[in-house]
């Protein structure tokens, strides 16, 4: 079973980024920077390709990547993990034990005020559990969603209009397509705490952003899935504006869009 990660990055020192975060497998590394260029290197005996690109966008850089993807597994990731020394085992054999998921979505460590979510066994991930996924807890069979011609939201995701859900609506669409999907308990990696390319707090935009973000997902039931949200979420997003202000916010973000 060949795997092959699949790098988001901005503005990294491409030659060393494999090294930086423990590459284990062969590599596609997007570079979202200010020039064009091609590299390729050997790391540990892995082959690292290397696109450095003007284009901005976390979502066109995982497509970017994807397309090029020709293992039997590829994991994305983000510049800001660092891998486990293991990891691609563990990986190729959770693959092996469960031999009809299209993808598994892995455990990655990460700071408590980042965390959206945390599988405790394994389970199966349908339509009403999906949403708290990041992108760098998928590893999925290639040939699986080359055919069912998935991709990222351009819309949606660092650097694009609408600052982030690239990842939720990403397997909105894979589950949409048939394909199976397992959370595993099984830890992969650690976050790295950096400043975010696209938070910026609790502001007037993410909440009108997560309410288009919550129009695209849930059609009609945006607008009680925000209430649910705001909720469940409030004594820590809530602590400067009011949750009714944010409510409002996401109500216009879901008629915004």
């Amino acid at each position: 079973m060949k795997l092959q990660m699949l790098v988001s990055a901005v503005n990294q020192e491409v030659l060393t980024l494999a090294d930086k975060m423990n590459i284990e497998t062969d590599a596609i590394i997007i570079n979202q920077c200010q020039r064009f260029a091609y590299d390729e290197y050997e790391h540990k005996g892995w082959k690292v390709q290397c696109y450095s690109l003007k284009e901005k966008g976390v979502g066109l850089s995982r497509n970017t990547a994807l397309m090029r993807a020709d293992a039997d597994i590829c994991i994305f990731a983000d510049e800001d993990i660092v891998y486990e020394t293991g990891y691609a085992k563990k990986i190729e054999e959770e693959f092996s034990k469960k031999k009809d998921a299209d993808i598994l979505l892995f455990n990655v460590t990460v700071a408590p005020a980042r965390k959206t979510y945390w599988n405790e066994t394994e389970k199966r991930v349908r339509w009403y559990n999906y949403g708290r996924y990041p992108a760098y807890s998928i590893a999925a069979k290639t040939e699986a969603l080359h055919s069912a011609n998935v991709s990222f939201s351009l819309l949606f995701g660092g650097g694009a209009r609408y600052s982030n859900g690239e990842d939720s609506l990403f397997l909105r669409d894979c589950l949409k397509a048939g394909l199976r999907i397992y959370a595993s308990p099984i830890v992969i990696g650690e976050e790295i705490e950096r400043e975010s390319t696209w938070f910026h707090g609790y502001n007037e935009k993410f909440f009108k952003d997560r309410g288009v973000l919550y129009r695209y997902l849930y059609g009609r039931m945006a607008i009680p899935f925000s209430l649910r949200f705001l909720l469940a979420h409030r004594d820590e997003m809530c602590r400067e504006i009011d949750w009714k202000q944010a409510y409002k916010w996401m109500r216009e973000g879901v008629h915004k869009a």
